[in-house]
């Protein structure tokens, strides 16, 4: 059935989304933040920023207007940086209708707060929306839906009647989505996995080999599964789509931005030098701070969090923080 589809957030996978949204069918509207980027965009069919070599079809409408794009859409779909979310909700929720259901294909921690995204969108929306609040996640490069190349996501929701329909309006032969209600579990796969890439990008920039990353990803997933648990998912949610399946196209993949970013840093480059030269967001890097003041917050053990904290803000070395992790106290599995 054909819908009214708002997508706010043009970056690489807000685009890619709204091509996903328009080829099953939908009316879809594009929001980007820069007014100049919105008018060449609409001008070209192509968001040569983000997201290059793909054409957006008649049905995706593309404004700067915040009011233009969610005016009338009975499903909104936000895909802005994390750390702009609580900013750009607060824009929009006085714009919805009444009846709008919000996804939200964000990844990552309020920073200030430690609040996943889903406690923000709560804090900001009125009452009546909570219930209608979807959350995407799962191993999804933008670039690779976009010429679409099958792959499997997972939408965790509050009411399984609306995760439902929402996954009837993203589902398509090459896109498949799979359910979850445990939402802070599905939260906090899409967001932790970006610190432990990071880490991944480390290894790959010294030099070492495949042993290394098993290791890494491995208990790098055991973290995960502890900070969740400690704050009420479930922990089998973490060898699904969401965790498992994130992390591992995360660490290994060469399109993900944390593990590239890790990477540099491995070589030797400087995080303020890379941080500069790149246009987009590797969200690993404010959610590594985040990360660990939830672990310390409930008394969890993470210390390749701990280690990728200290290469970040810390200065330490790349090699020091693989020699600390190596040598701490023996302990079972």
């Amino acid at each position: 059935m054909k819908e009214k589809i708002a997508v706010i957030g043009a970056g690489a996978w807000g685009t890619a989304l709204a091509l996903l949204l328009a080829d099953n069918g939908h009316d879809v509207s594009l929001w980007m933040f820069e007014q100049d980027l919105a008018e060449e965009t609409a001008r070209t069919r192509e968001n040569r920023v983000y997201l290059p070599g793909f054409t957006l079809p008649p049905s995706i409408a593309v404004t700067s207007s915040l009011e233009t794009a969610i005016k009338d859409r009975a499903t909104v779909l936000s895909v802005v940086p994390s750390h702009t979310v609580r900013t750009v909700v607060s824009q929009f929720a006085p714009l919805l209708a009444a009846d709008a259901v919000i996804v939200s294909a964000s990844k990552g921690l309020e920073i200030d707060t430690l609040l996943p995204l889903s406690e923000v969108f709560k804090d900001v929306l009125p009452k009546p929306f909570h219930n209608r609040l979807c959350f995407l996640s799962g191993p999804s490069f933008a670039k690779e839906v976009a010429r679409k190349l099958p792959t499997a996501v997972t939408l965790a929701s509050y009411d399984p009647d609306v995760g439902k329909r929402v996954q009837t309006l993203f589902s398509s032969p090459y896109f498949r989505v799979y359910t979850n209600a445990d939402v802070i579990g599905v939260e906090l796969g899409g967001s932790l996995k970006n610190v432990i890439a990071i880490a991944a990008g480390v290894l790959e920039g010294l030099g070492y080999g495949y042993n290394t990353a098993a290791a890494l990803l491995t208990r790098g997933l055991a973290e995960m599964a502890r900070l969740g648990a400690a704050m009420g998912a479930n922990p089998l949610t973490f060898s699904g789509l969401a965790g498992m399946g994130d992390l591992v196209l995360t660490c290994t993949g060469s399109l993900s931005r944390n593990r590239t970013l890790g990477e540099r840093l491995g070589k030797g480059e400087k995080l303020d030098e890379i941080l500069a030269a790149t246009k987009t967001v590797a969200e690993g890097v404010k959610t590594a701070k985040a990360a660990l003041d939830l672990a310390k917050k409930y008394s969890v053990e993470m210390p390749i969090v701990e280690g990728v904290y200290q290469l970040l803000y810390k200065g330490k070395k790349p090699k020091q923080a693989v020699q600390e992790l190596m040598g701490r106290e023996l302990k079972g599995e």
